[in-house]
């Protein structure tokens, strides 16, 4: 049996639904669920169905096209993110999401990871908090 490709290696032959997937969410910002995003390729006239929508976003986010966002209540929601490593500023109230950079993050996590004798380490940061027009209206 051969090792499974790396993620972004593009080990999955690309399918309309995935495809489709992709197209709304490059004409949205921020974070949606799999339901939201069922729904609105159903009113773009996509009958597919919310299994598949399921299995195109776990295929893309394996894939290393997608970002998933796991809420307090555990629900997934997803975006197109940019393909260099970062991290998530979101919004609590709506969900506004600024990909950002810190190489002193990167450094701590390395030597976190050294210190206890990890190899091979991913992380993932995001920062919750709540935006400029957020604090504004509330």
């Amino acid at each position: 049996m051969s090792a499974p490709e790396p993620a972004g290696a593009g080990a999955r032959r690309p399918s309309r639904q995935r495809s489709a997937v992709l197209a709304l969410l490059d004409d949205l910002d921020g974070f949606r669920s799999a339901q939201d995003l069922h729904a609105l390729l159903r009113d773009r006239g996509d009958p597919v169905g919310l299994a598949t929508v399921y299995r195109a976003l776990q295929a893309l986010v394996d894939d290393g096209q997608l970002d998933v966002l796991r809420s307090d209540d555990g629900e997934a929601a997803y975006r197109r993110c940019s393909p260099v490593h970062h991290h998530h500023l979101v919004c609590r109230s709506c969900g506004t999401t600024v990909e950002v950079t810190d190489p002193p993050v990167e450094r701590w996590a390395a030597r976190i990871a050294a210190e206890h004798g990890f190899a091979d380490v991913q992380h993932q940061v995001e920062v919750f908090g709540t935006c400029t027009d957020c604090s504004r209206r509330g």
